[in-house]
């Protein structure tokens, strides 16, 4: 009787050991993908941080053909994200760049100017804070690849139902009871699932042309937009 004894506690010290050590490793990986999730959320923010100094730049296009032009020029990807934010007219916070010249051309050209200057500074931050993101995504997901290699729920459970204790206890403790459907179903049902750059929905960087590869390009646009739509242009530097 003492010897079944000592195995009943064993075994259960087993149980408990196995177990313990599985829950700590998956609440280490809910964890990190909480704090992945968090990070992904900053990165979007920092996006439509960025995406405002697009829209700026974009209404200053005046209309849909010379965005498009702008669009071409920038070399934008259809990227529905970056693409939304040239139609974006509301922008809180974002005033009219202020810079001093004698007329108005000079000023509407180097407002353009400015304004690139701008935008290519703070995507090149969101490049660096997206790369982040995405190193530890990867991070991420190495971790969940090895928890699944070292802790497979299905042999887990097979080995607690084999261990050496009476049938009654193996039912009520270590769940013998279980179907094979149900073992599968539940291990369907515990399995995480590798974390995809889609799933967290934060946009690539756009790789924008340096601004002195750009620079003669933006100040013939801007000419060609002042020449066109003067009116508009000279509303907008009020």
């Amino acid at each position: 009787m003492m010897e079944e004894d000592l195995v009943t506690s064993l075994t259960r010290q087993v149980k408990e050991e196995v177990i313990e050590n599985y829950l700590l490793e998956r609440r280490l990986l809910e964890l990190q993908t909480e704090h992945l999730d968090a990070q992904a959320a900053d990165t979007l923010r920092q996006a439509w941080v960025v995406g405002q100094r697009l829209a700026r730049l974009s209404n200053l296009m005046i209309e849909p053909d010379m965005q498009i032009r702008l669009q071409e020029l920038l070399g934008m990807r259809s990227c529905r994200f970056w693409v939304g934010c040239l139609n974006v007219k509301s922008k809180r916070g974002m005033r009219l760049i202020r810079v001093r010249t004698l007329t108005k051309k000079a000023k509407f050209r180097k407002v353009i100017l400015e304004s690139y200057s701008r935008l290519f500074y703070r995507m090149t931050q969101y490049k660096m804070q997206y790369e982040e993101l995405t190193n530890e995504l990867s991070a991420v997901n190495r971790n969940i690849d090895s928890f699944h290699k070292n802790f497979d729920l299905l042999s887990i459970l097979n080995f607690l139902r084999n261990l050496d204790i009476g049938g009654i206890e193996r039912k009520r403790i270590l769940g013998d009871n279980f179907t094979a459907m149900e073992m599968a179903e539940l291990d369907k049902n515990l399995y995480i699932t590798p974390v995809s750059i889609e799933k967290l929905n934060v946009p690539a960087p756009l790789d924008l042309p340096e601004f002195g590869s750009i620079r003669v390009e933006l100040s013939n646009l801007a000419e060609e937009i002042f020449q066109r739509y003067r009116k508009e242009v000279k509303k907008i530097l009020r």
